[in-house]
């Protein structure tokens, strides 16, 4: 995969696993930030609320530099790890995945619970469609009436995307481009009279 590209999931998927009288229900959802997870965790807490456990791992970032793993109870390493593992076998990020199980009165072992989680995982991701998306450098540029010009023909040829424009006394232009074309569009647009450039980080 490319430096400035990653892998995701488009939407929610779900997926069931059963294994020796337990029900293992698999959840995947894209996320972009930390403070989505608690509210999607506390949704399916409320709705199987009767479950004995409820899973789950998560990766943020292109990179996944941000990532947790939980238990929930189960003996450790042997739930929230085998989910993870999944997810970096499969080179996916910015999601998560929970996994509920509803124990079905035969202990599985440490080997059948870490095969269960896996299997679980492995079964959503597969139900999920994955994409692969880029890293994308986010710019506002200021500029005049008179850079107008200028401005204009620097977009079209190198075809950022647009997110938002105001025309106004001072006009500002908001755009994204792939990291890896980054420094193209800035030396363009640093060379258009009157312009100021802002950067709002990647995305």
């Amino acid at each position: 995969m490319e430096e400035d590209s990653y892998r995701t999931i488009v939407a929610p998927a779900e997926a069931v696993l059963r294994e020796r009288g337990s029900r293992f229900l698999a959840y995947a959802y894209p996320i972009e930030e930390e403070d989505e997870i608690k509210r999607l965790l506390d949704a399916l807490r409320k709705r199987h609320y009767d479950a004995t456990h409820h899973c789950y791992a998560w990766r943020i970032g292109p990179k996944g530099a941000l990532f947790r793993a939980n238990d929930d109870g189960e003996p450790s390493g042997t739930a929230g790890k085998p989910i993870l593992g999944q997810m970096l076998s499969k080179e996916v990020t910015d999601l998560l995945v929970v996994v509920v199980r509803y124990f079905g009165g035969t202990k599985l072992g440490v080997p059948g619970l870490i095969a269960a989680y896996r299997e679980s995982a492995v079964a959503v991701l597969e139900a999920a469609q994955i994409e692969q998306r880029t890293v994308d450098a986010r710019l506002e540029v200021h500029f005049s009436y008179l850079a107008m010009n200028d401005i204009m023909k620097t977009i079209k040829e190198i075809q950022p995307k647009v997110i938002a424009q105001k025309f106004d006394n001072v006009c500002t232009i908001r755009l994204a481009i792939r990291q890896s074309r980054e420094e193209e569009l800035l030396a363009r647009l640093e060379k258009c009279e009157d312009a100021s450039i802002e950067h709002l980080g990647y995305k």
